[in-house]
């Protein structure tokens, strides 16, 4: 699934490797165009490399920061010392801030993948682990809110090659 998201964010956001690669250095992680070229192949494709979930949250986090610009007053990148699994709720919520997403434009985003979701639904994905709404994201509603990123940065191109 990983390697999913940073297939469709690249095409969705017209990303060159060029890009990824200084977005990666954001997150103070160093890597070669040529890797991620096999970050980005299908699992059949010769070449490929999983994308491990620390190497997309420090691309994640540096896309946070390439979007929305250094913090004032922030130090040097940190990455998380925390040692829980990178989930689709992780993901979905990194978006959102890198996207500066407000809930009506992630149910317009999923509209767009003709997904219904209500406002409720979609605030359970941000809520912390122990609360009681509290909702996992599932693959699916995560492949859903991608195609609708695609749909909304790149308007009636054929998304089936991502």
């Amino acid at each position: 699934m990983n390697n999913l998201v940073l297939r469709r964010l690249r095409y969705a956001l017209s990303l060159r490797e060029t890009d990824m690669v200084k977005i990666f250095a954001f997150a103070d992680y160093e890597i070669k165009p040529g890797a991620i070229s096999d970050l980005l192949k299908k699992e059949l494709e010769d070449g490929y490399v999983e994308c491990t979930d620390i190497v997309l949250e420090r691309f994640l986090d540096g896309f946070i920061t390439h979007k929305r610009g250094v913090k004032e007053g922030a130090g040097p990148y940190q990455p998380s010392t925390e040692t829980v699994r990178l989930n689709n709720n992780i993901i979905l919520k990194k978006l959102r801030i890198a996207l500066e997403l407000h809930e009506t434009d992630m149910l317009d985003i999923m509209k767009k993948a003709d997904f219904t979701f209500s406002k409720s639904e979609l605030s359970a994905f941000f809520r912390s682990r122990n609360h009681r709404n509290y909702k996992p994201c599932g693959d699916q509603m995560m492949r859903n809110f991608l195609m609708g990123v695609c749909e909304k940065y790149r308007p009636g191109e054929d998304k089936k090659a991502t």
